[in-house]
C-alpha cells in the first residue's frame, strides 16, 4: 500500500505560499516604483506561484492514495490534474508577458525605467528566496514522491531564471542612467521575450511529466515484467500484460498467467511469489493476475496495436 504523505505536502505548500506572497509583493512594489515592465511581468509570474500553492493545497486535500468505494484505485490523479493547472497558469503568465512587451514596443518604449542600487539589492533578496523555495520543494517532493511539489518546484525554478534575467536587465538600465546611455532602457523590454520563453518551457515540461500518467500510458515495458515473471518456478508463460501509473509513485499491473499446476492452492502460491518479485522491483504496486491452465497457449505478451485498416 502506498504511503499517504499529504500532511508533509501541505506543510511545504503553506511555507512556500507565505514566501511566494512576500516575493510577489516586493516585486510588484518595486515594479511600480521603477516603471519596469520586466519586473512587473516577473511579479505576475510570482502571482502564479502563489496561485499554484493554493491549487496544490486543494489538490492535495483530495489526492489520497488510499482506495475507497467511489475511487477503488485511489485519488492520486488529483495531483496530476493539479500539476496541469500549474501548466495553465504558466501559459497565462507567458501570454501576459509577451502582450506587455509588444505594447511597450509599439508605444516607442514607454516611460523610462528609474532604478537605484538599493532596489537592485532588494531584488537579490528576492532571488535568494526563490532559490531556497525551489530546492526545498524539489527535495521534499522527491522524498515523499509528490508530483505537485516537484511541478511547483520546476515552476519556481523558472521564476529564478526570470528574476536573474530581469536583474541583469535592470543592472544594465541602471548603468545606462549612470553613463547617460538611454538606449539601455530597451534592455528591460528585450529581456521580456526570453522571460516568456522560459515560462512557456516550464509549462511544457509540467505537461510532459504528468500527461502520460493521466492518460494511462504504459508504465513498465511488458518485456521487463515478462522477464521477471517467467523466472518464477511453476510459471509456463504470461501474456496480455498491462501496466499504468508511474514507477516509484504508484503502479498497477495486470496479466494472464499460465501455470504448470492444476490445483488451486499451488497456483495461488505461485501467484503470490510472482507478486512478491514484482513488488520488490516496482513497489508500490497493485497486481491483478488471471490464472490459466497448462494447456492454454499464447505468445502475445501484451496488447497489439489496433489494425490500421479500420
Amino acid at each position: 500500500m502506498v504511503a499517504d504523505n499529504r500532511s508533509a505536502v501541505r506543510k511545504v505548500l503553506i511555507i512556500t505560499l507565505l514566501l511566494n506572497l512576500f516575493v510577489m509583493t516586493l516585486k510588484a512594489v518595486l515594479g511600480s516604483w521603477t516603471g519596469s515592465l520586466s519586473l512587473l511581468a516577473d511579479a505576475l509570474h510570482s502571482v502564479t506561484d502563489s496561485a499554484n500553492n493554493i491549487l496544490g493545497l486543494i489538490a492535495s486535500r483530495f489526492s489520497s492514495p488510499q482506495p475507497d468505494r467511489d475511487h477503488p484505485y485511489g485519488h492520486q490523479k488529483f495531483e496530476g490534474v493539479g500539476a496541469l493547472g500549474i501548466a495553465a497558469f504558466l501559459g497565462i503568465a507567458c501570454f501576459e508577458i509577451l502582450q506587455g512587451a509588444i505594447e511597450r514596443i509599439l508605444s516607442g518604449g514607454g516611460k523610462p525605467v528609474i532604478i537605484s542600487p538599493s532596489e537592485l539589492w532588494l531584488l537579490l533578496i528576492v532571488l535568494g528566496v526563490n532559490i531556497f523555495v525551489t530546492f526545498y520543494e524539489r527535495h521534499v517532493g522527491q522524498q515523499v514522491g509528490s508530483p505537485i511539489l516537484i511541478a511547483d518546484a520546476q515552476h519556481t525554478m523558472s521564476d529564478v531564471w526570470v528574476t536573474i534575467a530581469v536583474l541583469g536587465g535592470l543592472i544594465g538600465v541602471w548603468q545606462g542612467q549612470v553613463l547617460n546611455l538611454p538606449q539601455l532602457q530597451w534592455l528591460d523590454i528585450i529581456l521580456s521575450f526570453p522571460v516568456a520563453l522560459l515560462v512557456f518551457r516550464s509549462g511544457w515540461n509540467v505537461i510532459k511529466d504528468n500527461l502520460p500518467w493521466l492518460v494511462d500510458e504504459m508504465a513498465i515495458a511488458p518485456e521487463a515484467i515478462h522477464g521477471i515473471v517467467i523466472q518464477v518456478p511453476g510459471v509456463i508463460n504470461c501474456h496480455e500484460i498491462a501496466s499504468r501509473g508511474i514507477v516509484g509513485r504508484q503502479v498497477f499491473i495486470e496479466m494472464h498467467l499460465i501455470v504448470d499446476v492444476t490445483d488451486v492452492e499451488t497456483a495461488h502460491q505461485i501467484t503470490e511469489e510472482v507478486e512478491n518479485r514484482l513488488k520488490e522491483r516496482f513497489s508500490p504496486v497493485r497486481i491483478l493476475i488471471h490464472i490459466e491452465p497448462p494447456a492454454y497457449q499464447s505468445d502475445q505478451i501484451t496488447y497489439e496495436a489496433e489494425s490500421k485498416s479500420r
